[in-house]
């Protein structure tokens, strides 16, 4: 998946905490990746030009609809993107509502970025998944 080189690997960052999208999208440039940051799922959704997205970085409670939402609407889509899920609010049911469907990793917004950028590091080297599995979002 990183044959065309990590400056043309796009990363969408959906989260409706501007500081935090901001923080992301810093950390994205300097690993020498693209970020596209959105404030919600919806403008995620509407957005009709968006890159093919290597993987997401997805606020778990958004306003409207939710993190998960989204990740179930891609999966439905037959949209394998590799999700990464952030939550200010971590707790038991939070943490089993992001991994009952693909997840690529879950982190509290209070990790260090440093762990987030090496999680989508490891998955941008697996394999692509191949012909139908799914494709990019």
């Amino acid at each position: 998946m990183l044959t065309a080189g990590l400056n043309q690997v796009y990363v969408g960052v959906v989260d409706d905490d501007e500081s935090l999208r901001r923080a992301l999208a810093r950390l994205l440039r300097a690993a020498g990746m693209q970020p596209v940051a959105y404030a919600s799922a919806e403008e995620f959704c509407a957005d009709m030009k968006r890159p093919r997205f290597a993987c997401l970085v997805v606020d778990i409670q958004l306003p409207g609809r939710s993190g998960v939402d989204l990740r179930n609407q891609l999966a439905a889509d037959g949209i394998a993107t590799p999700v990464f899920f952030v939550t200010a609010h971590d707790g038991p049911r939070v943490r089993a509502e992001a991994m009952a469907g693909p997840c690529a990793g879950y982190f509290r917004k209070t990790d260090a970025g440093s762990e987030i950028l090496a999680a989508i590091r490891r998955v941008l080297a697996s394999p692509a998944p191949g012909p139908g599995q799914g494709s990019q979002a």
